[in-house]
């Protein structure tokens, strides 16, 4: 039998093949066209990696984010493993997911991040919705809202920094070649990001 953790990136796999299309499409108009097939390829690998009956949440994160280091292509495959592998040295030996827990799996996903891409928020990047995101749950779970509502309000943040990444010009990664011509594109990082944030929300309901 499954357990909740396999069954929720299970459903993030999913969810990042069905739309792979899309964030090729994206991806075309200020990359190199393949965000969506790599990050469909990675996470197609993830479902068959990631063990099955492996319950401790950090284990099955940090083996996601190896997976993902060594399927994922261009940028994303780096930082996408490291924003998995980081976030599951926090959760090491967990079994149970609270808010807090959440919140510090994101700050360590974004460190690694930054860190990896040498990149800040305000470039174009998934870093534009995860940060929004991040600051908008510990807002929320520090005034004592609880967790679900909390997500609610992270995936509306990361998706209203989607809509700021359509704003400005690219200054990382292939889009930055563009310059102003990046602007009026939202960048397909974060929109990737924020699907999958979305389905954690979706699942843990």
């Amino acid at each position: 039998m499954s357990t909740k953790i396999y069954d929720c990136l299970k459903t993030i796999s999913e969810k990042i093949i069905e739309n792979k299309d899309f964030l090729t499409d994206l991806d075309r108009e200020i990359g190199d066209a393949d965000h969506g097939v790599n990050m469909a390829r990675g996470f197609q690998a993830v479902i068959e990696k990631v063990p099955e009956d492996e319950a401790d949440i950090g284990a099955a994160l940090k083996k996601t984010g190896m997976v993902l280091l060594s399927t994922v292509g261009g940028a994303s495959g780096p930082l996408y493993g490291t924003a998995f592998m980081d976030a599951g040295k926090v959760l090491a030996g967990k079994t149970e997911l609270t808010g807090a827990d959440f919140g510090a799996s994101l700050a360590a996903a974004i460190e690694g991040i930054k860190k990896r891409g040498h990149a800040e928020k305000g470039e174009k990047t998934m870093l534009d919705a995860l940060i929004p995101a991040y600051d908008a749950l510990s807002e929320k779970l520090s005034g004592g809202t609880d967790f679900s509502e909390a997500l609610d309000t992270a995936c509306q943040a990361a998706n209203e920094g989607i809509e700021y990444t359509k704003t400005i010009a690219a200054t990382k990664g292939r889009a930055s070649y563009l310059g102003d011509r990046s602007i009026g594109h939202q960048d397909p990082g974060a929109t990737s990001l924020t699907i999958i944030l979305e389905t954690i929300r979706d699942f843990l309901k």
